[in-house]
């Protein structure tokens, strides 16, 4: 792109190749106009200069004729008259068809002049028209995308200032819960708040559950709270050891949470419950406990620190875990219980086979000593002697039955046996 000023406005503007060459052809123009005006001035005076050039001669010649016939002036006046009229005629003639003539071509010029001036006026103001209107459409695009910015920046401002009201909002929010929570701590303990939390959903949540002061210090030590849950068959579910400590309870020593871990664990063992754990409001600026649930099992097992608000939100969690695993629980007691039928239906099995033996044996001993004494009166005792072979003779049967009987016998048309004995063959 070129600048080029304007000699009308004085203003700059930047045109195209294009556009560069019309101005350029117009330049030209301008120059061949100028010539033209110069051509057209030097033939004037040429055409003077000949006329003045002409007389000049025509004059030279007659006075060269009238000095060379000075003579012959009264005989040839009338001729030289008549020539000196006819030249001058013809003079004016030529004269008047020469200027007549330079007239014509001065007039073709100024006519050509004219067309090249109304054409480079034309040209101009097309080119300037042109250059004006792209300027103006390049000032109304900057000017909407100056507004387009303007709206994005208005945008992304009132977005910003949203979010950053709303971040504050909630900061003041957490603030204030914060500090009436602090509050509310200080001014009935923290204790008294878990307790209080707890019975507001004890009759809806927790009808079956015993949370009460752990008050037995037999072994030098108690925790806070005791929480325990059994089922309908008196099977305990869950079972907590809770510690709570109010960031006023330690404000001359400034323990850490960790300062009560180790007696936590020792109290949770000495009451046989599953888990621990410290309800706390100490280090108040450690990121660790302010995050949520915190699981110290690396330290002591099922263990957790917490702070209040996650209080009922952890019971609920570990319940719910401890619900689950019931069912669990409940299908292995029953496996133990079917694996406890199996050993003794066995052990009553072989019961029954020593005890028939044992009363076989006596029987027949008894018999022996019977016979003994038939013998001696077979006469009178013939009838009795017979009663009691055909007796002997039906223990015997007795006997081999017995000693038939199986387990295969028993468990005939009894699926439960069956599937238990045939577990125990596979293993």
């Amino acid at each position: 792109m070129n600048e080029i000023i304007c000699p009308h406005c004085k203003k700059a503007f930047k045109v195209d190749e294009s556009g560069f060459a019309d101005i350029l052809k117009q330049v030209r123009d301008e120059e061949f106009s100028r010539e033209l005006h110069e051509r057209v001035a030097l033939l004037e005076r040429e055409k003077h200069s000949a006329v003045e050039l002409a007389a000049e001669k025509t004059r030279g010649e007659l006075a060269a004729d009238i000095a060379k016939r000075d003579a012959e002036i009264a005989d040839l006046t009338a001729r030289a008259t008549a020539k000196i009229n006819a030249l001058e005629a013809q003079a004016r003639l030529n004269t008047a068809q020469l200027s007549a003539q330079k007239d014509a071509e001065l007039a073709e010029l100024k006519a050509r002049l004219q067309s090249i001036e109304s054409e480079k006026q034309l040209a101009l103001s097309e080119a300037v028209y042109k250059v004006e209107k792209e300027r103006d459409e390049l000032a109304g695009e900057l000017k909407n995308k100056e507004a387009e910015k303007q709206l994005a920046e208005a945008s992304l401002r009132r977005e910003f200032e949203n979010e950053l009201k709303t971040k504050e909002e909630m900061i003041a929010y957490y603030k204030d819960m914060k500090a009436k929570l602090s509050t509310k701590m200080v001014g009935e303990t923290l204790e008294q708040h878990c307790e209080i939390e707890f019975n507001k959903l004890r009759s809806t949540a927790f009808m079956g559950a015993y949370f009460e002061k752990d008050n037995d210090a037999r072994s030098g030590s108690k925790g806070d709270y005791i929480y325990r849950e059994t089922d309908e068959q008196d099977n305990e579910i869950i079972s907590i050891m809770f510690e709570m400590k109010n960031e006023g309870d330690e404000t001359a020593t400034k323990k850490r949470n960790e300062d009560f871990l180790k007696e936590l664990d020792k109290d949770r063992n000495e009451k046989r419950c599953e888990y621990a754990i410290l309800v706390t409001l100490l280090e108040s600026d450690n990121e660790l406990y302010n995050s949520g649930i915190v699981d110290v099992a690396h330290k002591y097992p099922k263990m957790y620190v917490i702070r209040p608000q996650f209080f009922i939100p952890m019971i609920t969690l570990l319940r719910n875990a401890a619900m689950n695993s019931m069912k669990y629980k409940g299908e292995l007691a029953l496996v133990k219980a079917q694996n406890i039928d199996v050993t003794n239906f066995e052990e009553q099995l072989n019961d029954f086979r020593d005890s028939f033996g044992r009363n076989y044996r006596l029987a027949s001993d008894k018999f022996k000593v019977a016979v003994d004494s038939i013998d001696k009166s077979i006469a009178q005792l013939q009838k009795t002697k017979e009663a009691l072979l055909s007796s002997e003779n039906n223990l015997r049967i007795a006997n081999n039955k017995a000693d038939e009987l199986s387990v295969k016998k028993l468990t005939r048309n009894n699926p439960t046996m069956t599937a238990k004995f045939e577990e125990q063959n596979n293993t």
